[in-house]
């Protein structure tokens, strides 16, 4: 991003206007296209790449074409070989200067490479937004008239595969203040049938209320057997202690949870509890429904927010047995943040930040529709968060009053100098 949002300052100050109006009315005279593979800037870019290909050799013997101080040096020009490479503006015919000795490698364009670095860029960006082999195929041979092959396509972005591997084994924080997970199911082809399969996704704050995904890992479904594994390996990378989880209210990840970091608060979702709740209200109730239960998770107490679930089940129980239900079976994950003032409470109410990551990976994968390997969804999923994470916007509002709390409520467990 910072070379192209660089590039207007150095045309402004490189290339002559005179120069581009020049060729532009050439272009014009000779009734030349400004794209396709015999346009405009394919001949431009072709010629620059020549005259650059052209300076590399010079530099490489030592002295200028037709300077007489070349003669008995040993080595000269020996003609061209012609190449395709493939760049942002489609494929261009260059012409790859020659050694007599054979020794020169031009650095511009190496012996074996048939693709500038923003070509494979651009089809990495592709890939990003959940395109599929064939679609990346069409839109490029729509958009530049080449033929890119699904064997390339896979050549290049298997090249992240080492970065995936390096960002999921990097080390982490010793301590990180709260942590969301939460759950994305997304179909991918196993044994020769498509089969749902949950991506289990972390998000820790650190302490300067920075977000991050810790990590992303693929399994059959979601369960607490396998999120203390992921618990296990974040612990092994470095996160020793963890104040508060933020969850859906999975089954037993409170015991998984506790077995990995003995000291963290278990918090269940109150919007996911909201949204179970209203599931079960007809249309019309619904807006009644969310204001009766406000009282509950807005209460200054745990014992008021029971007065209120009291209150909310002598309304409405007949009618919604199994609203009230919901709560009372959740109620000793939910009610852990009421014991702490409003700026711990904003900060762990939801997990609305994971979720809206969640929203922006299934944009991706709806555009799929399935994968065809574990290892397709992975390599699109963290592109998605790559680029997710390069837009930036990764703070916490409101994070210091919240840090401040922390620190008083649980002395000695924050990092803070």
């Amino acid at each position: 991003m910072e070379k192209r949002s660089s590039g207007p300052v150095v045309e402004s100050e490189v290339v002559d206007p005179e120069l581009v109006d020049r060729l532009l009315a050439q272009a014009d005279d000779a009734d030349l296209e400004l794209l396709g593979p015999d346009g405009l800037l394919s001949q431009v870019t072709k010629a620059v790449l020549d005259r650059a290909l052209d300076e590399e050799l010079t530099d490489h013997l030592g002295y200028e074409r037709g300077d007489p101080a070349g003669r008995g040096s040993g080595n000269s020009r020996n003609g061209t070989s012609s190449k395709t490479v493939l760049t942002d503006i489609g494929a261009v015919d260059v012409d790859i200067p020659r050694d007599r000795t054979g020794e020169f490698e031009p650095k511009l364009i190496s012996k074996h490479q048939t693709r500038l670095e923003g070509f494979n860029e651009r089809i990495i960006a592709l890939y990003a937004r959940g395109l599929s082999t064939r679609q990346i195929q069409s839109h490029l041979a729509e958009m530049y008239q080449v033929d890119v092959s699904p064997d390339l396509i896979s050549r290049v972005t298997d090249a992240v595969i080492d970065e995936i591997t390096e960002w999921q084994n990097r080390p982490l924080d010793a301590v990180y203040p709260i942590m969301f997970i939460d759950a994305l199911v997304i179909k991918v082809r196993d044994g020769g049938m498509v089969r749902n399969k949950a991506v289990h996704i972390a998000v820790g704050v650190d302490v300067e209320g920075r977000k991050q995904v810790l990590g992303m890992w693929l399994q059959n479904t979601e369960g607490a057997k396998f999120w203390m594994q992921v618990f296990t390996e974040l612990r092994n990378r470095g996160a020793r202690d963890v104040v508060f989880v933020v969850c859906d209210g999975l089954k037993g990840l409170p015991d998984s949870v506790e077995a990995i970091w003995p000291q963290a608060v278990v918090q269940t979702c109150v919007v996911h509890l909201i949204r179970g709740s209203l599931r079960y209200g007809s249309y019309k109730d619904r807006k009644k429904l969310a204001t009766a239960l406000r009282p509950i998770y807005e209460a200054a107490t745990i014992e008021a927010a029971g007065e209120a679930l009291d209150r909310f089940e002598t309304e409405w129980g007949d009618r919604y047995g199994g609203i009230v239900a919901l709560w009372r079976n959740s109620w000793e994950q939910f009610t852990p943040f009421l014991a702490f003032p409003p700026d711990i409470r904003r900060v762990i109410y939801t997990t609305n930040m994971i979720e809206s990551l969640n929203a922006q990976l299934r944009k991706v994968t709806r555009n799929r529709g399935h994968f065809p390997t574990d290892r397709a969804a992975i390599k699109v999923l963290y592109l998605a968060i790559r680029n997710i994470e390069r837009k930036g916007g990764t703070g916490t509002y409101n994070w210091k009053p919240a840090l401040n709390a922390l620190a008083v409520h649980f002395p000695g467990r924050l990092p803070i100098t």
